[in-house]
């Protein structure tokens, strides 16, 4: 496995500062910022001071890409969970104290056999893959990770969806003592995200338990998350706790704070602009220097092969 020495070059100096502080005007336009100020100080921890126990996995290269990895330093201390801040290395410094054993998530509403599988239930409910993904984010970055775990659809199959689901629903934890972000009205919480029936039973939709063969650390969402490489980062949730099969769409975090700016289906697509930035181009975490070109963003981040299909007909402007 290929693991980069860490940059020189400090991942804050390489995103333009402009792209990521732009998302977050929204949290200072609703006067959010005081309340994120008011904060209790918490003790600072090192992104490396995690479970470090191995996780290894089956290479699947039927589902990796060849772009050479983002390294571990910066996978994890370069992160976007609320939870925990709302600056980069937030996530890093405070998580942890988040609490991932015992640790149970539910799978109910529309489905044959509903039921709750502990977290190590399902570690070993299906083989255990390592997957290369790029992740694009919205915020105009993009890293290339190897995670650990296995397609969603073999979780969603235990439990026999109904006709009637439509749609999936996916709840995070609030650990309010150990959350220092959930304190803030940043969002509403717990985290909501959903997708499409058909979008969670792709191949390339994954459940997460690990990232460069080690156990996910907390900051990147233990102990266990979503990867959906085709959406924009947000749509990943982190540390799930509750999987719902429903008739009708739900409305995620994003969705219920900016409508005008986060759609549900959130699709990495170079030619529909952010509101207040462009999506044509990307800057590649820990490769490129402050003055090295952006690449161009694909559509479907580059997946589109594997999932055009889902969206046939669709316009994919107004669907955004």
């Amino acid at each position: 496995m290929l693991i980069r020495k860490p940059d020189d070059i400090l991942p804050s100096e390489i995103t333009s500062e402009a792209v990521w502080r732009s998302r977050r005007e929204l949290i200072l336009r609703a006067g959010l910022a005081a309340a994120a100020a008011g904060l209790p100080g918490w003790a600072a921890r090192s992104a490396f001071a995690q479970d470090a126990g191995a996780l290894p996995g089956k290479a699947d290269p039927a589902l990796s890409v060849m772009d050479k990895q983002t390294s571990f330093a910066d996978v994890t201390s370069y992160n976007n969970y609320y939870e925990f801040g709302v600056d980069k290395g937030d996530p890093a410094e405070n998580a942890g104290k988040l609490q991932t054993r015992p640790w149970a998530v539910s799978v109910e509403g529309e489905a044959g056999k509903p039921r709750t599988f502990s977290i190590d239930e399902l570690l070993k409910l299906a083989p255990l893959e390592e997957r290369v993904y790029r992740l694009r984010c919205v915020e105009g970055w993009s890293m290339v990770i190897p995670w650990v775990g296995y397609s969603l659809s073999a979780l969603l199959k235990q439990v026999e969806p109904t006709g009637n689901a439509k749609y999936v629903e996916f709840v995070t934890a609030v650990q309010r003592e150990n959350m220092p972000g959930v304190r803030a009205a940043i969002l509403e919480w717990p985290y909501v995200e959903g997708l499409r029936i058909d979008e969670a039973m792709n191949p390339l939709a994954m459940l997460v338990f690990g990232v460069y063969g080690k156990v996910l650390p907390n900051q990147n969402g233990a102990p266990l998350r979503l990867a959906v490489p085709w959406k924009y980062g947000f749509k990943s949730a982190k540390s799930l706790v509750k999987i719902r099969l429903v008739e009708k769409a739900p409305v995620s975090s994003w969705m219920r704070a900016a409508p005008q700016e986060y759609g549900f289906y959130a699709n990495v697509n170079p030619g529909v602009p952010h509101p207040r930035w462009s999506q044509a181009t990307e800057r590649r975490i820990g490769e490129d220097g402050l003055f090295s070109p952006k690449r161009k963003t694909l559509m479907f981040n580059g997946y589109g092969e594997q999932v055009a299909s889902l969206y046939q007909g669709m316009d994919l402007k107004a669907n955004y």
